[in-house]
């Protein structure tokens, strides 16, 4: 067992190492036995050469001299406060500059090209999940609002929150629409990805065309079914990446929610408890979607469809996309100019989609799970049914706003409790207000026939693609939102 760890410290051969463990003036065996397996291995970079791996300590702290001592000859050490000095205690962020700052000044430092990049500015350069996270950061602090978002690129996907003004970020670096989409087929499965589809395609054709963007990363669709495979690719590749992101996301093992017996019993059983995640989809009032899938999809219709797939929002929220993948630029401006970075955001940047309405619920087929009474920018009134297994579209503009009576049948939740009624206000966007009542999750029909059939009725709901393309591969055609 030893060697074996050894020997899998001496493959990862990693840009930085983060050590934790121990709450301060606790036992310090297990860490020092941590130190002794890395010391051993003595862990050699990715990037080669002389180059030192560091390591940042955040453990506790009794044992930061000797962690010093056993790495000092092999690594670079760099020691921060416990990220978790007490277990009713959390403190996150001195480790995370500390990685910051190692990560721009050893890690890209070798990356080719940086030198040179340092030379045409005096201004920080930030990596693109640190710019992004900042504006979405900046969104929740100026809307009150619980904000989660995600930035898909080629060959990661970053997902933020920011819940009750608790900020995480997570990355998922194998996971993505490029050179990572093959990852994204593996772990998803063939199943999930197929499901969004409304055409039959064989496990071998659809694994052939995902490959085929792996080995071409920079191709874009050129046909519809290709644009429907890799939107497919695109909900799995979030879905995926928000899942891992909820299980970052947590609050402290075992000590806030839990009677005294269970906590003296944490003390030793620490290494298999979790905490609960902190995001709550009914308490999420804002959905943001960044990257070029997102931000350049033939239609804005299509934007909305992928991120109520993937996220499966809850209740009444706002959905955004970055206009032109403006997000990152604009993360760092707010650097030195947080007021004009965040006015460019909301005017240039950020467009609204439009409102969701979804129930939690386990829905039949037609049957309503809530009816929904509004008040138009007009002033005139209506009432829509949120109809089981359907999506219903209510036109509401850009700039304008409804405001909402939410009324659930009795089991189904808007937010407030099964059955009990929400009010709210939509804002509109460039599809409108959806009425959501697929279910939370999503539910499919068992039959292929009906799948493809009700699949093909929510991409009709929202205009989302071509009618004439949509019955199959290939074909023209064009219009709608």
């Amino acid at each position: 067992m030893v060697l074996e760890r050894i020997r899998r410290l001496q493959e990862l051969r990693p840009d930085m190492i983060l050590m934790a463990g121990g709450t301060d003036d606790g036992n310090i065996s297990h860490v020092a036995a941590v130190a002794e397996y890395i010391a051993a291995s003595r862990p050699r970079p990715r990037l080669g050469g002389d180059y030192r791996v560091p390591l940042v300590y955040a453990g506790n702290q009794r044992a930061r001299e000797y962690v010093r001592d056993v790495l000092g000859d092999v690594m670079d050490v760099y020691v921060v406060p416990n990220i978790r000095p007490t277990l009713e205690e959390e403190d996150l962020e001195p480790a995370r500059r500390e990685i910051h700052r190692l990560f721009l000044e050893h890690v890209m430092a070798r990356a080719p090209g940086y030198r040179n990049l340092l030379e045409w500015t005096k201004n920080v350069i930030e990596p693109t999940p640190m710019a992004v996270g900042k504006m979405m950061q900046m969104m929740a602090e100026a809307h009150q609002a619980n904000v989660v978002g995600v930035d898909i690129g080629g060959a990661t996907t970053d997902v933020f929150s920011v819940i009750d003004g608790r900020f995480h970020r997570s990355v998922s670096a194998n996971l993505g629409m490029s050179y990572s989409t093959v990852n994204v087929f593996a772990e998803a499965g063939p199943e999930n990805v197929a499901r969004w589809l409304p055409f039959r395609i064989s496990v071998r054709d659809l694994r052939n065309l995902v490959a085929n963007k792996m080995v071409r990363p920079t191709t874009l669709p050129s046909t519809l079914e290709e644009l429907l495979i890799e939107h497919a690719v695109a909900r799995e590749a979030i879905r995926l990446s928000y899942e891992h992101h909820k299980e970052i996301a947590v609050t402290l093992k075992g000590v806030q929610h839990v009677g005294t017996f269970d906590k003296l019993r944490d003390l030793f059983r620490q290494e298999t408890l979790s905490g609960r995640s902190i995001i709550e989809p009914l308490a999420v009032t804002a959905v943001i979607g960044s990257g070029g899938v997102l931000s350049h999809a033939p239609r804005r219709s299509q934007a909305m469809l992928l991120l109520m797939d993937a996220f499966q929002p809850e209740g009444v929220t706002g959905l955004y996309v970055d206009s032109v993948f403006m997000m990152p630029h604009l993360g760092v401006l707010a650097e030195l100019e947080p007021e004009m970075a965040f006015q460019v955001f909301e005017t240039d940047c950020l467009v609204p989609l439009g409102t969701c309405v979804a129930p939690k619920a386990r829905p039949r087929p037609g049957q309503p799970l809530a009816t929904v009474h509004m008040v138009m920018p007009d002033g005139s009134t209506r009432a829509e049914k949120v109809l089981g297994g359907e999506l219903t579209v209510i036109p509401l503009g850009p700039g304008e706003k409804a405001h909402l009576h939410v009324v659930p049948v009795r089991g189904a939740d808007v937010g407030a409790g099964p059955g009990r009624r929400v009010e709210s206000e939509a804002v509109g966007g460039a599809v409108g207000l959806v009425l959501d009542g697929r279910g939370r999750p999503i539910v499919f029909p068992a039959r292929e026939d009906e799948r493809l059939a009700m699949v093909a009725r929510w991409l009709e709901s929202l205009e989302a693609y071509p009618e004439t393309e949509r019955t199959g591969p290939g074909g023209a055609g064009g219009g709608g939102r």
